[in-house]
């Protein structure tokens, strides 16, 4: 059976002009490339005062890498043509990311869908969510409320704020797995009012968030209940108007839950499922676009392409002992949700605070923020991780 072989079409020219002809070593370091990288993903066309390379796809930090080991084996001088070439492909800014790869050329074919617009509109589009009662009018924020972890019930305290003062919401409500650490409050709870009490902060959650704006709930279903948590919520934002924008898998690869059946082992008589993931529920009031300044936007193109893929990958928090909570989310979920759902300068609100990781992470990407949790203990840990933050921050990794 023949192999498929790629046209010339599939890939996009990179034009390197040279003052010279090559180097004996930039012709032996293109050797290796050619060696060590797949032809399909790329190939050099190589003529006497210029190079063409032709682009299909590249793992753009083995590349580097590699081109760097190489540039230092060889002693080439620093503005070398592989430093150029490097800096155009950076320069690329529209590609699609698949297995690691940046992919340049149809990353952006669908299938056609013909009248797709009008077809869309014939299913009405979050039908659910007609009828509301939204306004579109903005409120500030009281000064007394802004860029604070305050002690209380939160449906107290969110009670004195206006309505439409908040862009984004995002909490992890107790769990109500009778986890042992939740100072002031029982975290084993009768299910009907945990969730009345759940949804009375809920409520008022949806009556200070700002038309356009965003409510995102990290959750985990207690399965052994069977009692999915996370339908049961989403069912209440829905039947309150909001519009379900989508779910994000958080998979955390607990070493605790490996084996997929337990209960009746290798019987199909009761199998029981355990999962190592949690979700994020992610809701918008009253439209999915939200405004924002252009340059409020603090999220980068690759973070951005990997982000929207609806499974994020990141292990749990490990210092949980070290802040006393037993059920607190890392910052690097956090950072994402804040990125990718709301824009710098923005208030942010988490009524289930905790340790204060929300607002922490709030804090460090120039975001405002307001905390609210029951236990004074939680509340003074949150202030002294923020009291913590240097002058100066450095970026998150991804």
């Amino acid at each position: 059976m023949r192999k498929k072989t790629m046209s010339k079409d599939s890939y996009k020219k990179i034009e390197i002009i040279l003052d010279e002809r090559l180097s004996s070593h930039e012709v032996k370091i293109i050797d290796i490339l050619k060696k060590k990288f797949p032809k399909k993903d790329f190939f050099f066309e190589i003529y006497e005062l210029k190079i063409l390379f032709n682009l299909h796809s590249i793992n753009l930090t083995k590349f580097e890498k590699m081109i760097e080991q190489l540039v230092k084996t060889y002693n080439l001088k620093k503005a070398n043509i592989f430093v150029k070439l490097i800096k155009k492909i950076k320069g690329i800014k529209s590609y699609g990311l698949k297995t690691g790869k940046r992919l340049y050329v149809g990353y952006n074919k669908e299938r056609k869908v013909k009248d797709r617009k009008s077809k869309s509109q014939k299913r009405v589009p979050y039908y659910y969510t007609r009828d509301n009662d939204f306004t579109k009018e903005i409120n500030l924020i009281p000064k007394e409320y802004e860029n604070k972890i305050i002690c209380g019930k939160s449906e107290e305290i969110l009670s004195k704020l206006p309505s439409n003062c908040v862009d984004l919401v995002f909490t992890s409500p107790p769990y109500n797995f009778g986890l042992d650490g939740y100072e002031n409050s029982e975290d084993a709870i009768d299910w009907e009012k945990y969730f009345n009490n759940l949804f009375q902060i809920f409520s008022e959650c949806i009556r200070v968030t700002k038309y356009g704006g965003r409510i995102l709930v990290n959750v985990q279903p207690l399965f052994s209940d069977y009692i999915p948590i996370h339908h049961i919520i989403s069912n209440y934002f829905m039947e309150h108007k909001l519009i379900w924008k989508g779910e994000i898998m958080w998979e955390k690869h607990n070493y605790n839950c490996k084996y997929s059946a337990w209960g009746s082992w290798k019987s199909p008589s009761s199998p029981y499922l355990k999962y190592t993931w949690e979700f994020i529920e992610i809701f918008c009031k009253g439209d999915l676009k939200k405004d924002g300044a252009k340059e409020d936007i603090d999220i980068e193109g690759d973070e951005f392409k990997k982000w929207v893929y609806a499974k994020w990958e990141i292990a749990p928090e490990r210092k949980m002992k070290e802040f006393g909570n037993p059920a607190m989310f890392p910052e690097k979920l956090a950072e994402r949700a804040l990125k990718l759902w709301s824009f710098q300068n923005d208030i942010i609100l988490d009524p289930f605070n905790g340790a204060g990781t929300t607002t922490l992470v709030a804090k460090k990407t120039g975001r405002r923020y307001l905390g609210i949790d029951i236990s004074e203990q939680y509340c003074d840990t949150a202030r002294k991780r923020i009291s913590d933050i240097p002058a100066t921050l450095e970026e998150f990794g991804d």
